[in-house]
């Protein structure tokens, strides 16, 4: 009589490691890089907040529309440093009806980019590399003031 030896059934011994390094490659890091990212751009997003309260804020104390200007502009710089961003923001100033007149309003707009994080500098500020945020600030020129 000749005996046959039964096959055993393939074991699942080390499956568990592979399984586990396949989910953490193809699903956890795809995910923490997508929170890192939101996370810096809504740190940007705060920050251009912040440097366009400032900026008009800083405008609408000046003395005349040149010093205006240019405290504007360092007053955006100050409050993106602030939040670790670049410091060189876009900085854009609109007037209704003049500028710096009593019962006025001044329109702010801060514009900048925020890298994504680990990209390299070749893709960085190209439009794939970094992400565009903006922010509008509207305060009025006090009634009282005196006109420059």
């Amino acid at each position: 009589m000749i005996r046959r030896r039964r096959r055993r059934p393939p074991s699942d011994e080390g499956a568990a490691v592979i399984e586990f390094v396949v989910l953490i490659v193809l699903v956890v890091i795809p995910v923490m890089y997508a929170v890192i990212a939101a996370m810096q751009v809504q740190a940007a997003a705060f920050g251009v907040t912040q440097a366009a309260r400032e900026a008009g804020r800083a405008y609408v104390q000046a003395d005349s529309p040149g010093q205006a200007q240019a405290w504007a502009k360092a007053a955006a710089g100050i409050a993106l440093a602030d939040q670790g961003l670049p410091q060189t923001p876009q900085v854009q100033i609109r007037c209704e009806p003049t500028c710096l007149a009593p019962s006025s309003t001044t329109y702010v707009r801060v514009a900048t980019r925020v890298r994504l994080p680990f990209l390299p500098e070749s893709l960085g500020e190209a439009t794939v590399g970094a992400i565009p945020v903006s922010a509008d600030f509207v305060i009025p020129v006090d009634d009282y003031r005196e006109s420059p």
